[in-house]
């Protein structure tokens, strides 16, 4: 099956094709079909990993060559290795998940069949970057991740806020490939190959000096920044949350948001070569993480909380990912790289199912807001332990999968104490915000009687998938147990670090977690403590925390004003200026033309006209002299001797001459003119012959 792996995206990429083409007008066969596609690529994924770890993990690569630049070659292949198996599978089982859902949650929606053809779209290009076995296709497909997250953020453009939180989304993970891009440009440039064991060889051989691999990856981590919502750019991913509520939970569970941490740890090769590059990535994890996890504790939309929570978890898994580089670039031994994909399986299967049970609850309730909410748990009978399993697993509680996970990424920081100490402190907040959720949700008395008395179980399609995540939450995490014969260091490549049961370490994470559980519920469910009081008493913390730290204030004011006001100026200079220059220049050549066309009418063609009409008279009046008459004539010769006489007297001045030629060529015209009237004859011929 291995050998066909190739198809794994290709399925979800033929239930878009089909659904766009062909389907469309059938919602139930459209989403029938996008399921049934999903389902087989879970099948085919189940069915490598039992053949990956046959084979004792070794990997299995298939390519071919596609084009040259220069000396450096471009392929498409496909990769298959215990790290690509574990991702196949937990992209294809909550993506299953959530199409099942969305035949509950999106019922009725006017645009329901292209719903399912996005969401098959997306993970096309997901279950693609898990495949690919170069940088070079990773690229085009975290490109495609990125369009088709756009296209399903803002599937409800109708809503301003959710066209523009997709705009925000886009625009801020371009930033962070643009990083990308430059890191690839750098690899590809001294290693002569985008494929993975190409250039994890050349970088081995030692080909890039050490100052040039440093930027290299670090480069390479800002595009997982972008798509993971690491600090600074992680202020789309709260806003994200306008989509509907199945895209959340499929980009913050499995995919979007778990292509950066997966970016990296395919990468670790390129930053286990440079302790600088990995101390950096594990500085970003931790500070991403401790900001989003205070910012979480204040917040009132279910989805937001969510939201935070998940860029705080991705913030854990970088950072052990991190000091996973950091230490084998020293020689010490590290389960950085166990912990962080460990954590990345399990937080896909209790983070799916906490967006989905939030789903669940707005569908319910219809409205986000946890303070008009309490009291569901009598109402919502499989929603609402599903969502408190959940919220035990991430809160780090033993059996389940989130214990054994959050276990390793507390473990990966001893020997680095900073780390460590963080770590823990969010450890806490994350058991404190989390309960703080179930005991305003589900606990306590109705807040809102008119949602309470509406409220009711979701329907099967979205209960259903509820339920089995439910049973990953719990025991996903089981493959790490110490002592097993060596489940989880296939699956994650690597060794952990409980070799042995660290029984202090896990009693105190345990205690950690139970303690902001305890805290939860003596602050929101017993009302022991206060909390409109705190929050009072220390209002200007709360009020930062409240805004987010003031992060989309602070860009506002640093990059969306300065860039605004630098576009309205170019507009108006375009206006005003450019415009103004051709408008003018326009202008300018109509005043020409209109003047030139004033000179050619009354000038050049007056003169011309005028000629001819002078003519014309002149013919006119002298056409009678040629009349044949034999008495005008003579008048004719009489009046010139007349003249020449008067001349002969007058031949000093002239000056009479000129007024006796005026007076008689006057009276010669009146003469002809009268006689115009009496010679009907000459006239006739004249106009006949004209």
């Amino acid at each position: 099956m291995t050998e066909f792996a190739f198809l794994i995206p290709l399925l979800p990429l033929f239930a878009f094709a089909m659904i766009v083409f062909f389907l469309r007008w059938n919602e139930k066969v459209a989403s029938g079909f996008s399921i049934a596609m999903i389902l087989t690529s879970w099948v085919m994924s189940v069915w490598i990993l039992f053949e990956t770890i046959a084979r004792d993990g070794a990997p299995y690569e298939i390519f071919f060559h596609l084009t040259s630049f220069a000396a450096l070659n471009f392929e498409v292949g496909i990769l298959v290795d215990p790290l690509t198996a574990i991702m196949l599978i937990v992209v294809t089982t909550v993506g299953s998940c959530v199409q099942i859902y969305s035949l509950g949650y999106m019922h009725g929606d006017p645009r329901f069949s292209r719903f399912f053809s996005y969401l098959s779209l997306f993970l096309f290009s997901m279950l693609g970057l898990v495949l690919a076995n170069n940088f070079f296709m990773i690229f085009i497909f975290w490109e495609l991740v990125g369009l088709t997250s756009y296209l399903l953020i803002g599937f409800w453009f109708e809503k301003k806020s959710a066209a523009d939180a997709g705009k925000k989304a886009f625009i801020t993970t371009r930033i962070g490939d643009l990083g990308f891009i430059v890191g690839l440009l750098l690899i590809g440039t001294y290693c002569q190959t985008f494929n993975y064991q190409g250039v994890f060889q050349a970088l081995g051989d030692g080909v890039m000096p050490a100052g040039v691999l440093t930027m290299a990856a670090i480069f390479l981590f800002c595009g997982a920044v972008g798509k993971s919502a690491q600090f600074p750019l992680h202020v789309w991913l709260p806003d994200a949350m306008e989509g509907p509520t199945p895209v959340s939970a499929l980009i913050h569970a499995a995919t979007m948001v778990a292509a950066g941490v997966y970016l990296v740890a395919r990468s670790m090769n390129v930053f286990v070569h440079s302790a600088d590059a990995s101390l950096v990535v594990a500085i970003i994890g931790i500070t991403t993480s401790f900001i989003a996890a205070t910012i979480a504790l204040v917040q009132n939309d279910i989805k937001r909380v969510l939201a935070y929570s998940t860029v705080s978890q991705l913030g854990y898994m970088i950072m052990a990912l991190g000091l996973y580089g950091v230490d084998t670039a020293h020689g010490h031994h590290s389960p950085g790289f166990y912990a962080g994909t460990f954590h990345l399986m399990t937080h896909a299967f209790f983070k799916g199912l906490l967006f989905l049970g939030a789903g669940s609850v707005i569908h319910a309730v219809h409205t986000n807001d946890i303070q008009e909410m309490g009291g569901l748990w009598k109402k919502m009978k499989i929603t609402a332990p599903a969502f408190c399993i959940a919220s035990l697993s991430i809160a780090g509680i033993p059996p389940l999968a989130g214990f054994f996970s959050k276990d390793e990424i507390v473990a990966s920081t001893h020997g680095h104490p900073v780390f460590y100490v963080l770590t823990l402190a969010v450890a806490f907040m994350t058991a404190f915000y989390m309960w703080r959720l179930c005991f305003l949700t589900f606990f306590g008395k109705p807040r809102d009687e008119h949602r309470y008395e509406h409220a009711h179980e979701s329907p099967k399609s979205m209960s259903y998938p509820l339920a089995f995540l439910s049973l990953l939450a719990i025991g996903a995490g089981w493959v790490g147990i110490p002592g097993l014969p060596g489940i989880g260091e296939f699956a994650f490549h690597a060794e952990p670090y409980h070799t042995h049961v660290d029984v202090l370490g896990m009693l105190i994470a345990t205690t950690v977690g139970l303690s902001g559980i305890i805290l939860a519920y003596f602050v929101f469910y017993k009302k022991a403590i206060d909390a409109d009081k705190v929050a009072e008493r220390f209002r200007p913390i709360h009020t930062f925390l409240l805004n987010k730290w003031y992060f989309d204030e602070l860009y506002d004011l640093i990059l969306i004003r300065p860039i605004m006001a630098i576009g309205r100026f170019l507009w108006t200079f375009d206006a005003r200026v450019v415009d103004g220059i051709v408008n003018g220049a326009a202008w300018l050549t109509m005043l020409w033309s209109d003047a030139k066309m004033w000179f050619d009418k009354w000038i050049i063609d007056g003169a011309v006209n005028g000629a001819g009409w002078i003519v014309r008279k002149s013919a006119a009046g002298m056409r009678y002299m040629q009349a044949g008459q034999v008495q005008f004539y003579a008048l004719f010769v009489l009046l010139m001797i007349v003249i020449f006489g008067i001349a002969k007297i007058f031949v000093n001045n002239w000056w009479p001459l000129l007024v006796a030629l005026f007076a008689g060529g006057a009276l010669l015209l009146g003469f002809t003119a009268r006689r115009s009237g009496d010679d009907d004859s000459a006239a006739g011929a004249y106009e006949a012959e004209k």
